[in-house]
């Protein structure tokens, strides 16, 4: 039942009307951040069309049909084993319910021409054939067409569900052959009760990861608060050598090391993450904003020790620094250059 999701009421009234009159459309486009719960949604809607006890409209959760919906055989992680298998449908236990999931960061038109041929056959045993095609915007050029021809008359028994996080990045003929459902992110609030009542997580632990989610259940569920307290220890050390009554260089150079360590590739973009949401929470802390929305709430006290006397041009300073080297990142560059130089140039600002 939708209501077992968390957030989203906007979301869940709009598939609960569509469901009630019976006017679900063939093609449907999920659109918001990462982490949001669009695929449960979207699952959650398969189970509601195929569920052989509804409640109402919705699904009972608990039948045959619901607890086989979601439960996937998903290809092996080695790569060479696993390309032809993405070159299909990827079937749930349910024979309904399949998905199409990106490859090397492209949705192969394999996969595609597999979704149309299957999506012409009536459902095998429920009351429709529900297929997700997983970061739609990973679409190429020939599986975009592929889609589009599919998505022009699709049989009134099957549904296509986009699942992204970047609609932009789709054709805008897909787009508007698509009902939009929007997700917007949750209140850190919301986020940390659900986390409590469902025993994910408890205690101050719970309303940290609710605080640094970004209003996105999926990351604070899954949150490695022991590495990120890492990461943030860290960029705490670059805001003091940037803020100390004098910068202080050397600090900021072995900073700039540890962020472009070899061993740490994977880690260079989690932990710009990490330094631009402190030098922003900082950046508040110097406007003395009433109101204003931090997300290292226990920091919140440091930080203002830490911005009296900055200029707050100074700090937003820091932030396009920051920003510049993120967008460098689109090509391929030296990162143990462009570290020293962002924080060399952090430094004289």
């Amino acid at each position: 039942m939708f209501d077992e999701l968390v957030g989203n009421e906007r979301a869940k009234d709009v598939l609960r009307r569509m469901l009630r009159h019976g006017r679900v459309p063939g093609a449907l486009l999920f659109a918001g951040d990462e982490g949001l719960g669009k695929k449960l949604f979207a699952l959650e809607l398969a189970r509601a069309f195929n569920c052989t006890a509804r409640v109402g409209v919705e699904a009972c959760g608990v039948c045959s049909a619901c607890t086989r919906i979601g439960k996937f055989q998903y290809p092996p992680k080695d790569p060479k084993d696993a390309r032809e298998a993405y070159k299909k449908v990827i079937w749930s236990e349910h024979k309904d319910v399949g998905q199409v999931l990106a490859f090397a960061r492209e949705i192969f038109v394999d996969a595609i021409r597999d979704l149309e041929y299957e999506g012409n056959f009536r459902p095998a045993e429920g009351a429709a054939r529900v297929f997700l095609v997983e970061e739609a915007d990973k679409l190429n050029e020939e599986s975009s067409n592929a889609l589009l021809k599919t998505l022009e008359e699709p049989p009134l028994t099957t549904h296509i569900i986009l699942v992204t996080s970047r609609p932009a990045s789709l054709l805008p003929t897909i787009r508007s052959r698509c009902q939009n459902v929007r997700f917007a992110p949750l209140p850190a609030s919301q986020i940390e009760e659900f986390m409590v009542k469902s025993r994910r997580r408890v205690g101050e632990e719970a309303k940290l990861a609710a605080q640094l989610a970004g209003g996105r259940p999926g990351l604070a569920v899954e949150f490695n608060l022991d590495a990120h307290l890492a990461r943030r220890d860290w960029a705490l050390g670059v805001v003091e050598a940037l803020a100390g009554p004098e910068t202080d260089r050397a600090r900021l150079l072995r900073a700039a090391e540890e962020l472009s360590d070899a061993k740490n590739k994977e880690e260079f973009e989690p932990y710009l993450d990490v330094l631009e949401t402190l030098i922003r929470d900082l950046w508040l802390a110097t406007l003395r904003a009433e109101g204003a929305r931090s997300v290292n709430t226990d920091l919140r006290e440091r930080l203002a020790r830490l911005g009296e006397g900055l200029p707050p041009r100074r700090v937003a300073g820091w932030l396009s620094r920051v920003e510049e080297l993120r967008e460098q990142l689109a090509v391929n560059i030296n990162r143990r250059i462009a570290s020293d130089a962002l924080f060399l140039s952090m430094a004289e600002d």
